[in-house]
């Protein structure tokens, strides 16, 4: 599945760093960045609970 956020929505408060920081981590700058934005069996759990956790629902899944 493929990572998606909406950086117009996304107000970097770092819920999805904390949920999956394998995957997204805020820059110097609190700007969020994505490590990869395909998921794997190791991490669709912990970006499961990131995309379930952000509060202006910024990050979704999408099928590949």
């Amino acid at each position: 599945m493929k990572i998606k956020v909406d950086f117009d929505l996304c107000e970097s408060n770092g819920l999805c760093e904390a949920m999956a920081p394998e995957v997204f981590e805020l820059d110097d700058d609190d700007f969020l960045q994505l490590h990869t934005d395909e998921t794997t069996d190791a991490n669709i759990a912990n970006v499961r609970k990131a995309v379930a956790a952000c509060p202006r629902a910024a990050i979704s899944l999408e099928e590949s």
